[in-house]
């Protein structure tokens, strides 16, 4: 399973916000620190406000933050929320499951289990254990954006 480059970006604003604790960042000095499109994060810190995941603060001194504590933002959660589909296999997908195989295949039941199983362990983590190092991060972050 491959999680897409937008999922990715949710995951990194949402680490950036919670190493930050409280403070407010802007778009621009998250794609500092990550060295990313300022235009790609902008699309995906849109769509975490639009989930209740972050809130943002326009006007002087705005920014983003999280919209809720880091220990009640569950990783599958995002994942869920920023992946177009699971659709592991074109017979996943009801509109184009044209396999001749679809009425005895076993290999449809085992990667629905696998795929279940994938979100089922990152239910069991929060954001806060991501960043449970938040020293260490901030200051990679710092000086990956100098």
């Amino acid at each position: 399973m491959r999680l897409t480059i937008y999922t990715d970006y949710a995951l990194r604003i949402l680490m950036y916000l919670a190493a930050k604790d409280e403070a407010k960042a802007t778009v621009s000095q998250i794609a500092d620190a990550y060295g990313v499109s300022r235009n790609h994060l902008m699309k995906v810190a849109y769509e975490l406000g639009v989930a209740g995941f972050i809130q943002t603060v326009r006007g002087r001194g705005g920014g983003l933050r999280l919209a809720r504590a880091p220990a009640q933002i569950g990783l599958g959660d995002v994942v869920r929320r920023t992946e177009p589909d699971f659709a592991l296999v074109p017979c996943f997908d009801p509109v184009c499951a044209g396999c001749a195989l679809t009425p005895a295949c076993r290999l449809r039941g085992a990667l629905h289990e696998a795929a279940a199983a994938f979100l089922g362990v990152l239910d069991r983590y929060t954001l806060a254990d991501l960043v449970e190092n938040r020293a260490s991060l901030q200051s990679l972050l710092e000086a990956a954006a100098r």
